[in-house]
C-alpha cells in the first residue's frame, strides 16, 4: 500500500497522479481485461482534446447515455478535464425522456452506446445535438473473460461494429496520443456534474454539483470506510446514478484502488468476481445480497477476501438478521446500511461506523456535515428523537438547479438543503430516514416523478386524466399506482394500459396498479390532490 495522495484539486488530478505513480496498475478490470491508470488518463486526455477541437467550451453540458463500461469513466474525466459538465442520462430512458433532458440542457454533444444510438437519432432534430460519439461495449472486452459475460454483452462480441453515418467512433478518439487542454478549475464555483433529480417538486431538474462537492464526498467516503490503494473494489451500481458514480467513478480514482467493473448485476458473476479477483470492498443494493445468497452453489465459492460491504436498503431493508445471514457466506466481512444522501449533496451525508452499527438507522453525519431536524411548518429545530424535515449543510451542497432559480430558492436556503424528507436523530447522533414529504416515488432506488408519468398516460387515446402515487412494495420499496379517468364513451382495462405503458416509458415508471375512477380529487383551481388518492 502506497502513501495516500492528498490534493486540493479536481479528481482528474488524482487520476493523473496515480497514472504517474503506478502507470501499469489496473484502474479497472472489465471482465478480466485490465484498463490501467495510465490508459484511463491518456484516453481521457485525448477525449478532452477532441471536445475542444469540436468547439466544446468550459462550463458546457456534455451528455452521457450508456450503461456501465470503462468508456463511461474515460468520458466522464475527459469532459471534466476540459472544465465542461458531465450530464448523465439514464440508459433506461425512452425517447421523449431523453429529449426532455437534452432540451433542458441545450446539450450539443452526447456520448452514447451503440444500442442506444437509434433513440439519439430520433431526438437529434428536436434538440441542440450536433455531435454524437458512439461507444461499443465489446471494444474493451477480453478474448477470454475472467467471469461470465451477461447474455446481452456476450451477444455483442460477434455483432457488427459499424457505427451509423454521422457518429464518431469513441474508440478512435481514445487511442489518439494528445494532451488535454490546460484549463483552470475553480473548485468551489465551477460545475463538474449535472445529475437530474426531482428536487422537491415537478419535472426532473439538473442539480449542479461542483468539483469541491465531488472531492469532499469522495474523501469522506474513502476515509470513513478506510478504502486504500490495496483494495479490490467491485462496482455494479449504475455509474450514471449519483451513488454508483461515487462508488465506481470517484472512489477508485481518488484511492488508487483497482475496481472490478460489471456491465450490470448478475448474482453468479458477483460470486465469480469476489472469488477470482479477491474483491475486498463492495457497495451493493440489499436485493443483490439476497439474490447472491440464493444462487444454488453459492457456498462453494471462496468469499473470504471480502472485508466490507456497504448496503443500501432499496426494495429490501438490510436488517441485522440479513447481515448475519450474509456473514455466513462472507466470514471476514462487515456489512451495514451504507448511508443517507441525495443528489443535491453528492450523496453520502452519513455513514455507519464499522464498530458501532445501529440497525434501523442510516448512521451518523460525515465530518463537516451539519444535519438538523426541523418542523417543516415553523422551521423550529426538533429535539433528539423527534420527527421532522431533514435539512443539511456541508461542502457537498449543490449550487442549485440548472436554469431554475425558483426551484433552487425553495430547496437551498442560506447554504442549507431542505430535503423534503422526514427523519429523526437520536441522542447518539444517528439519523433515521423515515419517509418523503415530497411526492416523488422511489422504485428500486430510481426516482419517479408523478408529473412525468401522468403526462405520458394522458397520451393514451382513451385517457382523459391521470394521477399517480407511490404504493408500498416488498421487493421494490415503492411502485407506481395510477388513477385514471377515461374519456366519455371509451373503454380500457388495466392490463391493456400497463402493456401500453411498457412501450412508452422506462420500465421502472410503468404503473403496477391501475384504478379507474370517475373524477380526480382537486382543489378549486384544478390542482390534483394526490394525497387524497392514498386514502
Amino acid at each position: 500500500m502506497h502513501k495516500a495522495i492528498q490534493l486540493d484539486a479536481p479528481l482528474h488530478e488524482y487520476l493523473r497522479a496515480h497514472a504517474r505513480a503506478t502507470p501499469n496498475k489496473a484502474a479497472y478490470l472489465w471482465y478480466g481485461a485490465p484498463v490501467t491508470f495510465a490508459q484511463v488518463d491518456q484516453a481521457s486526455d485525448a477525449f478532452a482534446a477532441r471536445l475542444k477541437e469540436i468547439g466544446v467550451q468550459k462550463g458546457e453540458p456534455v451528455a452521457l447515455f450508456m450503461n456501465n463500461c470503462p468508456q463511461y469513466v474515460i468520458a466522464h474525466y475527459g469532459i471534466q478535464k476540459l472544465g465542461a459538465i458531465v450530464c448523465p442520462c439514464g440508459p433506461l430512458n425512452k425517447e421523449h425522456e431523453l429529449e426532455y433532458q437534452l432540451s433542458d440542457l441545450q446539450a450539443r454533444v452526447i456520448v452514447a452506446a451503440k444500442d442506444l444510438l437509434k433513440i439519439v437519432d430520433n431526438v437529434r432534430q428536436k434538440t441542440a445535438i450536433t455531435h454524437v460519439f458512439g461507444v461499443r461495449y465489446q471494444d474493451l472486452l477480453p478474448a477470454s473473460p475472467s467471469i461470465d459475460l451477461p447474455a446481452d454483452l456476450k451477444a455483442l462480441q460477434n455483432s457488427d461494429k459499424q457505427l451509423p453515418q454521422g457518429v464518431e467512433d469513441f474508440l478512435d478518439v481514445m487511442h489518439r496520443s494528445v494532451n488535454a487542454p490546460v484549463v483552470e478549475i475553480d473548485m468551489d464555483n465551477d460545475v463538474a456534474l449535472m445529475t437530474y433529480t426531482s428536487g422537491t417538486t415537478g419535472l426532473p431538474k439538473g442539480a449542479m454539483l461542483t468539483y469541491r462537492n465531488a472531492l469532499f464526498k469522495t474523501h469522506a467516503s474513502v476515509s470513513t470506510k478506510n478504502i486504500h490503494d490495496g483494495d479490490m473494489i467491485l462496482s455494479i451500481a449504475p455509474l450514471y446514478h449519483i451513488a454508483g458514480m461515487l462508488m465506481g467513478v470517484n472512489i477508485p480514482i481518488y484511492s488508487g484502488a483497482t475496481t472490478v467493473l460489471m456491465y450490470r448485476f448478475d448474482p453468479l458473476t458477483v460470486l465469480q468476481a469476489i472469488e477470482r479477483h479477491k474483491v475486498s470492498w463492495w457497495y451493493s443494493i440489499a436485493p443483490m445480497n439476497v439474490a447472491v445468497m440464493a444462487v444454488p452453489n453459492a457456498r462453494s465459492f471462496d468469499l473470504s477476501s471480502l472485508r466490507q460491504n456497504s448496503v443500501t436498503s432499496f426494495g429490501i431493508i438490510y436488517t441485522e438478521s440479513l447481515a448475519q445471514q450474509w456473514k455466513s457466506f462472507t466470514p471476514n466481512c462487515v456489512s451495514m446500511e451504507a448511508s443517507y444522501g441525495l443528489s443535491e449533496t453528492h450523496t453520502m451525508d452519513t455513514y455507519m461506523p464499522d464498530d458501532a452499527i445501529r440497525w434501523g438507522t442510516h448512521g451518523v453525519p460525515i465530518e463537516g456535515n451539519e444535519i438538523c431536524i426541523i418542523d417543516p411548518d415553523t422551521g423550529e429545530k426538533k429535539s433528539a428523537g423527534e420527527m421532522g424535515e431533514i435539512i443539511l449543510r456541508s461542502k457537498g451542497v449543490f449550487k442549485g438547479y440548472w436554469n431554475k432559480p425558483e426551484a433552487t430558492a425553495k430547496t437551498l436556503k442560506e447554504g442549507w438543503v431542505y430535503t423534503g424528507d422526514m427523519g429523526k436523530i437520536d441522542a447518539q447522533g444517528y439519523l433515521t430516514f423515515i419517509g418523503r414529504f415530497k411526492e416523488m416515488i422511489k422504485v428500486s432506488g430510481y426516482s419517479v416523478f408523478p408529473e412525468e408519468v401522468e403526462a405520458i398516460l394522458i397520451k393514451h387515446p382513451a385517457v382523459a386524466q391521470a394521477a399517480v402515487i407511490g404504493a408500498e412494495d416488498d421487493q421494490k420499496g415503492e411502485v407506481v399506482s395510477a388513477f385514471i379517468v377515461l374519456k366519455p364513451g371509451e373503454q380500457l382495462d388495466a392490463a391493456t394500459l400497463i402493456a401500453w405503458s411498457r412501450d412508452n416509458m422506462a420500465l421502472y415508471k410503468v404503473p403496477r396498479h391501475v384504478q379507474f375512477i370517475a373524477a380526480l380529487p382537486a382543489t378549486g383551481s384544478g390542482k390534483v390532490l394526490r394525497r387524497m388518492l392514498k386514502d
